[in-house]
């Protein structure tokens, strides 16, 4: 009986301590690839005129016009790091990384609407609106 009440305390903590690592850890992912985008885009000079070229580009902005009125109290994805475990979800990292790699080096326009179909198909409307917010929100920045 001890074995396995001492099994079943074991596999608790183990859990617990699980649990811990995965939200800390997508919180701190979230907040390494925020600096890391930003601190590349600021030190390469490209942050203002990236950031102009989305508020000048009338396809994204038609594209983000729901996002703009949307109701975010209604929003599952309020916060930079629920925003990162949603997507560490659906996506693998090895999928964000090519897709890291396909930005850094400029894509297509076919390559973007091939990428935007396979994000809507794996993310709910709701959940695809709540990342437009947050993009809006850190684009005022």
């Amino acid at each position: 009986m001890k074995f396995i009440k001492g099994l079943i305390a074991t596999v608790v903590v183990i859990a617990l301590v699980l649990g811990a690592a995965y939200y800390f850890g997508t919180n701190w992912i979230a907040d390494k690839a925020m600096t890391q985008v930003t601190t590349q885009l600021e030190s390469s000079g490209q942050l203002d005129s990236f950031k102009k070229e989305i508020n000048d580009n009338p396809e994204v902005q038609a594209y983000l016009k729901d996002a703009q009125t949307a109701d975010r109290s209604k929003l599952p994805i309020k916060t930079k790091e629920q925003a990162t475990r949603v997507v560490l979800k659906k996506f693998s990292v090895s999928e964000l990384q090519d897709l890291q790699k396909k930005a850094q080096s400029g894509m297509s326009s076919q390559e973007q609407q091939q990428l935007l179909q396979q994000v809507e198909s794996r993310l709910t409307k709701e959940e695809l609106l709540s990342l437009k917010v947050l993009a809006l929100d850190e684009l005022s920045k």
